[in-house]
């Protein structure tokens, strides 16, 4: 249940803070006097979009938190842990939505920061908004399919999910088979070019790398005469009287007299040693390079001419010898498709038929599963729209076969109505005033109650083009709705208000400041009676409206009772 709602700066409420309880809420006041600010704010809060335009005029940003009281097996518990959002089932949910004059806004969940997707998906498993236009969802025919579909709940969820898996894997079928065609059209002439590149590829028989070893190999070979002229230098004065020769005459002197003063003369001796057995090294080291130093003026010849066709491939296919061979590898597979496009061609057809044949027997389940849930879901709103007094209404679900395939399997549906007796039934829009279809809308609401487990619905004038008795049959559905979940409602009529289980005036008023404030009081008995006596006689209330206020009341709780 919604437990409390904060609103700061939001159009025309400065700061309205709000407890609510377990039950049937309903929001009355004048007209104009903001109860769908209240709505808009908790639509803010479960995701709805919003605009600078809803902050207060003067004012930075607005604010609406809304504080959650859940169960710990409620669904909303595993959508935060899939999207990340660390919450205990033993604690109360806070959802916080920060609207700025600048046109951004932000939203936490927890005190964590969400994005406005992940709001809203956990706001649909909170909060329910019937708004006044909503009824004209009724209208929409693709919508009937997606509610038949809820009803039948576990009893298609299975089915539907394997039939889409199909699903995509025929509309992938088709696609590859589709753009093979288009390709086989277009292809023919690209053939050749594939063919003759494919060609020149493979002449050059590609080895990755090889043309940084080439021209690694060029520069020795077109520097040779400088390396061998520099390194004989070095290996001359290395070997010579200067060099190896010199340092062993050292340190045989030095060997001779460390004895006599080891302290000093035996870290150079060490020294020496080292020096001479590293030169020693690099001496051997140069002359074996000097040996194998090549001059060979055919050969740098032919690395010129490898590297000129390596470069003159790059120019063509790639900037690197990978690139070239990754060229390769996708127009030789776009060239044998084009190749045995006949056979492809056959293999994607046979595989799409077969898929195919595989979907009609799974949407053919489908749709046996939906005609069960279709007789169900007729007669559980027929029984609601008796209790809504439309009792001799008569409403189905009418299922069509459609034109083609489609993720939801080939079926239509549409709600059809008869509000009359002996008239068959017709599409909505042709047979329901705005009064029924209001009722038809609370039917629905009142069966997906139970099965989506949302715990907070909120109906905005839900009772808008009906009186008398109807509205008396609406007051006591939306009651009786209230021992599953939690319900508000916007009304002008006493009927239904009197039925409420929790009653909240919204008013205007003008401050010391000359700024219109709204504000929202919870009312207590005594003011229920006042707020009721206003909404049956209008501006003047006398101790008459007071009184019948009063039965109003007394009756409602009998009824609730019984």
């Amino acid at each position: 249940m919604l437990r409390e709602l904060s609103i700061h700066n939001l159009a025309v409420i400065e700061k309205v803070g709000v407890t609510f309880h377990p039950g049937f809420h309903v929001l009355t006041g004048e007209t104009g006097a903001g109860k769908s600010i209240v709505i808009d704010a908790l639509t803010l809060a479960a995701g709805g979009r919003g605009s600078a335009d809803m902050i207060r005029h003067g004012c930075d940003k607005a604010d609406i938190e809304a504080v959650f009281d859940l169960g710990i097996g409620h669904p909303v518990w595993d959508t935060l842990q899939r999207l990340g959002i660390e919450a205990d089932r033993d604690e109360t949910l806070l959802i916080r939505r920060e609207l700025l004059a600048h046109g951004k806004s932000s939203a936490r969940i927890n005190g964590q920061s969400v994005t406005l997707t992940m709001l809203k998906e956990v706001g649909e498993h909170l909060v329910n908004i019937h708004g006044q236009h909503e009824h004209q969802s009724l209208l929409k025919t693709d919508k009937h399919l997606e509610w038949l579909d809820l009803f039948a709940g576990e009893d298609i969820r299975e089915d539907k999910t394997a039939y889409r898996a199909v699903y995509q894997q025929y509309q992938s079928v088709s696609k590859e088979r589709r753009e093979l065609e288009e390709k086989s059209r277009q292809g023919m002439q690209m053939l050749d070019l594939y063919r003759f590149q494919l060609d020149e590829i493979a002449s050059a028989r590609l080895k990755p790398g090889e043309d940084e070893s080439l021209a690694d190999e060029r520069r020795k070979l077109t520097h040779a005469e400088k390396l061998a002229e520099a390194v004989t230098e070095a290996y001359d004065l290395l070997y010579g009287t200067k060099g190896l020769s010199a340092i062993s005459r050292a340190l045989t002197r030095l060997q001779d007299i460390v004895k006599f003063d080891p302290a000093p003369l035996q870290p150079a001796v060490d020294q020496l040693q080292n020096a001479y057995y590293g030169a020693e090294d690099a001496v051997y080291q140069l002359r074996d390079y000097k040996d194998n130093i090549e001059f060979n003026p055919e050969r740098l010849a032919q690395i010129e001419q490898r590297l000129d066709v390596l470069h003159s491939l790059k120019r063509k296919y790639g900037e690197t010898l990978e690139e070239i061979i990754n060229y390769r590898d996708k127009i030789k597979a776009e060239a044998d498709q084009l190749d045995n496009r006949e056979e492809l061609l056959e293999q994607l057809a046979a595989q799409e038929e077969s898929l195919r044949l595989d979907l009609q027997a799974r949407a053919e389940r489908l749709s046996a599963i939906r005609r069960a849930a279709a007789r169900v879901l007729a007669k559980q709103i027929e029984q609601e729209l008796t209790d809504l007094q439309m009792e001799r209404s008569v409403f189905e679900v009418k299922l069509g076969v459609a034109a083609e395939l489609s993720s939801s399997g080939t079926d239509t549906a549409e709600f059809v109505l008869s509000t009359n007796p002996g008239e068959p039934p017709k599409p909505l829009a042709k047979i329901a005033s705005g009064g029924e279809m209001s009722r038809v809308m609370l039917a629905l609401k009142a069966i997906f109650a139970r099965i989506d487990e949302i715990p907070v619905l909120v109906f905005d004038e839900v009772d808008t083009g009906v009186s008398g008795r109807a509205a008396q049959a609406i007051a006591e559905k939306l009651s009786r709705l209230s021992r599953s979940c939690q319900v508000f409602a916007i009304t002008h009529l006493p009927q239904v208000a009197c039925m409420a289980d929790h009653q909240y005036e919204i008013y205007k008023q003008v401050t010391d400041k000359s700024r219109t404030q709204t504000s929202v009081t919870e009312l207590s008995a005594e003011q229920r009676i006042e707020e009721l006596a206003r909404m049956l006689g209008g501006v003047e209330v006398t101790e008459k409206t007071r009184h019948h206020a009063q039965e109003m009341l007394s009756l409602a709780e009998i009824r609730k009772n019984a």
